[in-house]
């Protein structure tokens, strides 16, 4: 353990810096943690600074909460050792003060990012009222989690959890500048638009009916309020949208493949080796039906699995869109 320790406690020096160099910490503000095994983690200590960390400033301590180190431990261990319970495959975490992200949380409660890049690696992320200079209750945070794995405590900052450090750095810059882009819009004056008719926009609206994940019953209504679209059955003649999309559930192996051709659904089947495979469990798919989360975001964040050519599926970032909007007008128990 001792080698995995000190690889650790480098790369959370290094990623301080990182953060500091980026303009993502000051003074000091902010933590790091990764961790080592199931019962193990490196917490940087209370009153460093992230971008003068020194491998003696990153302590070892247990999930439980007892440091093995001399020296004090972050105020916001309990943070850190919450989310590490919560969530078993998580293997870092930061907490960081960033300033444009903290002052729009100030005024709004959710940020819904307009760039695409944004889009994929972030989806809306929402804030959580923090009413204490340290975490005394995880609760709420970790419920955010499950959905997104980046969020916000509004008058103090930003938490980010990932499968490694620079998945955490990423989303925390990503989301730092997603922030920026909206405020500086709102700089220039908007041009005069045309209305958008009422028809356009899309209410939405709780189905009186709920399905059983994964049952015939839901894909049968899946294909027809696919097939049924016309917006979508525009934007898949336009982009030429023929590709076999299939969709899997992790605990039981169960797979639905869908053969688009332009946009509508032409055949279901079971084909394990369809192009694009979609793989999560049980409580992502659930949360992607019941409009907690977007495919997109729980595929760049590692909630979901992508098996094929992303680069090749973002070509129809627009219709695939809309077939996700549309798989959440049937909802699940």
């Amino acid at each position: 353990m001792d080698a995995a320790v000190k690889n650790l406690k480098t790369d959370i020096v290094a990623i301080g810096r990182v953060l500091w160099e980026k303009d993502l910490a000051s003074g000091f503000n902010g933590n790091i943690s990764a961790r080592v095994d199931a019962e193990h983690i490196v917490l940087t200590g209370h009153g460093t600074c992230l971008g003068l960390l020194q491998e003696k400033d990153v302590l070892l301590m247990k999930v439980s909460g007892e440091l093995l180190e001399e020296g004090k431990v972050s105020t916001e261990k309990l943070l850190h050792t919450e989310i590490y319970k919560n969530f078993p495959d998580v293997k870092a975490v930061i907490h960081t003060h960033t300033t444009y992200t903290n002052a729009f949380f100030l005024e709004n409660d959710v940020l819904s990012p307009r760039i695409f890049e944004s889009k994929f690696y972030l989806g809306d992320v929402k804030s959580i009222a923090q009413t204490t200079p340290s975490v005394t209750d995880a609760t709420p945070i970790i419920g955010h989690l499950k959905t997104n794995n980046i969020t916000v405590l509004k008058n103090h900052g930003t938490v980010a959890m990932g499968k490694n450090l620079f998945d955490c750095f990423v989303l925390i810059q990503c989301l730092e500048e997603a922030v920026k882009v909206d405020a500086i819009s709102k700089l220039y004056k908007r041009l005069e638009i045309s209305a958008i008719s009422s028809q356009q926009k899309q209410k939405e609206k709780k189905a009186d009916k709920k399905y059983k994940l994964f049952s015939k019953e839901q894909i049968d209504e899946i294909v027809r309020v696919v097939n049924a679209d016309k917006q979508l059955s525009e934007m898949g003649a336009k982009t030429n949208m023929t590709m076999d999309l299939a969709v899997q559930l992790d605990e039981t192996g169960e797979i639905y493949s869908f053969c688009f051709d332009k946009g509508r659904i032409k055949k279901v089947g079971k084909d394990g080796n369809a192009e694009f495979l979609i793989s999560a469990p049980e409580s992502v798919w659930r949360a992607v039906f019941n409009r907690e989360i977007d495919p997109f975001v729980a595929t760049t964040q590692k909630k979901m699995n992508l098996r094929g050519d992303f680069a090749k599926i973002s070509k129809w970032y627009a219709p695939c869109s809309r077939v996700f909007e549309l798989w959440q007008q049937v909802p699940v128990e």
